[in-house]
């Protein structure tokens, strides 16, 4: 898990982006943030390893079906 000072980066107030690695058992995903993996709860969501979401809190709140820069 990467953190930036005293927080994680999918902790922050705004949801962020961030594309499934691995799924694991108990609802949870490894993700890899473009700044290193968090572990993130994906049991709101259903999701497949590549797949693009949005975490808030730690927690997946949608899946991203498209991207804009």
């Amino acid at each position: 898990m990467t953190c930036d000072g005293d927080h994680c980066l999918t902790c922050g107030d705004v949801a962020v982006p961030v594309r499934i690695r691995e799924l694991l058992p108990d609802g949870l995903a490894v993700t890899d943030t473009g700044h290193g993996e968090e572990i993130v709860s994906v049991a709101l969501v259903s999701v497949a390893v590549g797949d693009t979401i949005l975490v808030h809190a730690g927690e997946a709140i949608a899946v991203v079906t498209e991207v804009t820069p």
